[in-house]
Parts: structure tokens; sequence; C-alpha cells
């Protein structure tokens, strides 16, 4: 099977340089909205280089005027819908929301394999990161946006609740009242204020200067041994979800199992003769048989 790398992608571009995987929105003539394929692509691309450790760090950015416009809803007329069963008889609202329920649940997924993913995932965001774009986002584990980016939870402001993962997990990144401030109203959110309640980390001048600072963090990451960063997201995932003494007698477990001696007596050794040192990458998961 072709590697994320060797496949041409409909949305995508991704590429490797210096253990960093890039992976770019690649649809501006269309705001890179989320069409069908996107649903599907990102997902494959993600977990290709999570499981076959291809990189050390993944850095998301976009191209064109605006990170992503959202979902496109054109592609998604009549998910769920119909009659929830075959013939002549009375439509069935139950079978046609249990099929809508499981249709979304595929959605999700297409951002939870950015949790997954055994390596840090940054998102560097220009212009606006509006509706799916948050929920893609809030699911990376850091973010940094351009000075003209904005993010808005769009939903509201065509009829419906955001589902697709922006509530569960930007709860976790802001202040409860700045996710209703903005669930409720569909206002934007500038890049200044996403910096100072804390959704992204820094705001760079221009798109160029983001995706720049982006992948200079990356790069920065991708040198510290691939163990020790995997279990550092392992933990912080872990802590987000459990109460602290949960939290702590999961790093023991983990650290009685996959505790880096190697890689610290190599940190050591490196300082010593002046040098920077050199991991070995995580090894490649095969999923099923």
């Amino acid at each position: 099977m072709a590697s994320a790398f060797e496949t041409a992608w409909t949305c995508f571009e991704v590429t490797l340089q210096d253990r960093v995987a890039h992976i770019r929105l690649n649809r501006p003539e269309a705001f890179n909205s989320m069409n069908r394929a996107f649903w599907n692509e990102l997902p494959a691309i993600v977990d290709d280089i999570s499981d076959n450790a291809r990189a050390r760090v993944i850095v998301i950015s976009s191209t064109g005027r605006h990170f992503t416009a959202g979902m496109d809803l054109q592609n998604f007329a009549g998910v769920g819908g119909g009659g929830g069963g075959t013939g002549e008889g009375p439509r069935r609202p139950d079978i046609a929301g249990e099929a809508s329920r499981a249709h979304l649940e595929s959605l999700q997924d297409a951002f939870s394999c950015l949790d997954r993913a055994r390596m840090p995932v940054i998102a560097a965001i220009q212009g606006g990161c509006v509706g799916g774009g948050v929920d893609l986002t809030a699911a990376c584990d850091i973010r940094y946006a351009s000075a003209e980016a904005f993010f808005c939870i769009q939903e509201i402001n065509i009829g419906m609740t955001a589902d697709a993962g922006t509530f569960p997990r930007l709860c976790r990144l802001i202040p409860q009242g700045w996710v209703r401030e903005l669930a409720y109203t569909g206002r934007r959110l500038p890049a200044e204020a996403a910096r100072e309640i804390g959704l992204v980390n820094a705001v760079l001048p221009d798109p160029e200067a983001v995706v720049a600072h982006a992948l200079a963090v990356a790069r920065e990451i991708a040198a510290k041994s691939p163990l020790a960063v995997a279990g550092s997201k392992v933990m912080i995932n872990y802590a987000r979800e459990h109460d602290t003494e949960t939290a702590l007698d999961y790093l023991r477990v983990w650290q009685a199992g996959m505790f880096p001696a190697a890689d610290m007596a190599e940190t050591f050794k490196a300082r010593q003769e002046g040098r920077e040192p050199d991991f070995p990458d995580l090894r490649p998961v095969h999923r099923g048989m």
C-alpha cells in the first residue's frame, strides 16, 4: 500500500521533511471546505503516518485565503434521511435517526484520529477557521494563528448544533463562558482574543510566518526522544479525561513498562560528546492480523 506521501490526495498535499509530516488542506478555490473526500482522506493520512511511524510530528496548515470554511453541506444533502427502510411503509424517523448517529460517528472519528496519533499534531491557522475547522483544530495538540485569523462556531448561524467535536474539546481548552458565547452567537473570535483565552499559543504576523513557526516548533519536538514525546501525549490526554489519582496510577504503569532509559543514556552521552542525541523512531504498529 502506498504511503501518505506517495498518494495523490484530492483535498490534501502531504510532504515529509526533517521528520515532520506537513499536511496542507489544498482546495483554496473552495475555501478548503470539507467535502466527502476530505472526511475519508484525513483519517487515512493521519492513521498511515501514525501507525507506520513515518514522522515524529505532524503539522496541519492550509492554502489560500482561509484555513477552512467548514463542512461543504451540499455534499451531505439527504445523509441519514429517507424513510428508514424499504417498501411503501410509513416513514420511520427512529430508524433514520439511528443511521444518522452512525454516520456522525464516522465524521467525529475523522478528527479523533488527531487525538489518537502517536505523535504531536500542530495546527497553523490563517484566515477563517470556521465550523468544522474549529472541530479539527481543537483536536490538535498545539495551535498557532496568523494575525488576521479568526475562529467561528458557524453551526448556530445555519440553525444547527456543532456536532463533530467542538464542545467536548473546546470546553477543555478555554473558559466555558467563552464557549457558550461563541456557540450561542456565532460571532467571530479574532486571533489575538483566541491567544488571550488560551485557544492558540501564539499569533504570528501573516500566514507564511505562522507556517514557518509551526514547522520550527515541530522540528524542535522531532529532535527529542520519540518515545518520551509519545508518552507525554498519552499522559496529557489521559489526565485530561481522568481524575488526578487515576492519572497518576496510569503514569506509574506507563513508566514501569516504557521508561526510556536508553534514550536518557543517549542524551547524557551526547551532551558529554558535544553532539545532538540520536534517538530511534517509534516502531510501526499493525492493525488486525
